[in-house]
């Protein structure tokens, strides 16, 4: 693969999506020296795309419209099949199906679950970054000072390998306001009335969750592939802000706060949580019996059995 030189302000045309900026693409593209083992990863699992009978795809058709229908149209078995997240949260055919099975960490649900019940609808923002990605120290020390400044309450997921980097006296500072916990329940925390505002680092999962789930963002993409979610979020499903950076790639604690109060209480937060129920809607609707992942599904069940 030959490095693509991008000078800043430059921006990459591509069928079905809108322009994408040096800050859009996914950071294996823009340096592709920094993560060798995932950019060899991506390529790798694309190299024999072509000879695949079926390429499934865990999203849906109202989501990602033009770009499946440009891919359909180069004669590509694209099949969308999600969101795939646990039926509970969206059509309620299956009953028992309320997780995914496996927890890389032990979540913390009944700390969780039990403060969020004492907060009022939508005044909570839960704040995680996954579990892999790893903030600086400046980086942290902006964002918790960001999260405090901001005056709204907060559920923080803190790997317990990150915690050394919170600030001195940070929890006990912000034990009225915010709940600092190692794991927590993704998907039971972003369905519950309480949050109104999830501040993320865009991993595809995350994203999927928050827009069937109804909940606008913050984005805050770190690597791989959550600068291009992020750049969807915010300029195509109009779901979330993306917190800018200052020169030194960094999101300060002004601009953190910035955007938490926006999406929590201005003006354009309305119309992103307005726009959130809508994909949440339409999610709903793609998994439910004949929407367009469900039909997609039993397609490829019929084919087969024919087989």
């Amino acid at each position: 693969m030959t490095q693509m030189p991008l000078e800043e302000g430059a921006s990459i045309a591509l069928p079905s999506i809108p322009p994408l900026g040096v800050d859009d693409l996914p950071s294996f593209l823009c340096d592709k020296g920094l993560y060798p083992y995932f950019l060899g990863l991506v390529l790798n699992q694309f190299s024999n795309f072509l000879e695949a009978n079926w390429l499934f795809c865990n999203t849906f058709n109202e989501l990602e419209n033009e770009v499946v229908n440009w891919m359909t149209s180069q004669q590509w078995p694209v099949k969308t099949i999600g969101p795939a997240i646990p039926s509970i949260y969206l059509d309620k055919r299956l009953e028992d199906d309320k997780e995914y099975g496996v927890h890389l960490f032990k979540p913390d649900v009944d700390a969780c679950m039990k403060w969020l019940d004492t907060k009022e609808t939508d005044s909570v923002v839960y704040t995680s970054f996954g579990s892999l990605a790893s903030l600086g120290e400046e980086q942290m020390d902006e964002l918790t000072r960001g999260l405090k400044n901001s005056n709204c309450y907060f559920l923080w997921v803190v790997r317990e390998t990150e915690q050394k980097k919170l600030p001195p006296n940070f929890l006990q500072e912000t034990s009225e306001k915010g709940l600092v916990v190692s794991w927590c329940p993704q998907l039971e925390v972003l369905a519950h009335k309480a949050v109104g505002c999830f501040m993320t680092h865009c991993g595809w999962n995350s994203t999927l969750e928050a827009l069937s789930l109804g909940v606008p963002m913050v984005a805050m993409p770190i690597w791989t592939d959550q600068p291009t979610n992020a750049k969807f979020i915010a300029d195509v499903w109009k779901v979330g802000l993306r917190i800018k950076l200052d020169e030194r790639g960094i999101a300060t604690k002004e601009e953190i706060e910035l955007c938490i109060k926006e999406v929590i209480e201005g003006e354009r937060g309305k119309e992103m949580k307005m726009n959130s129920v809508r994909w949440k809607e339409l999610a709903k609707e793609a998994v439910d019996e004949g929407g367009s992942s469900d039909k997609n599904i039993e397609e490829f069940v019929a084919k087969l059995v024919q087989s």
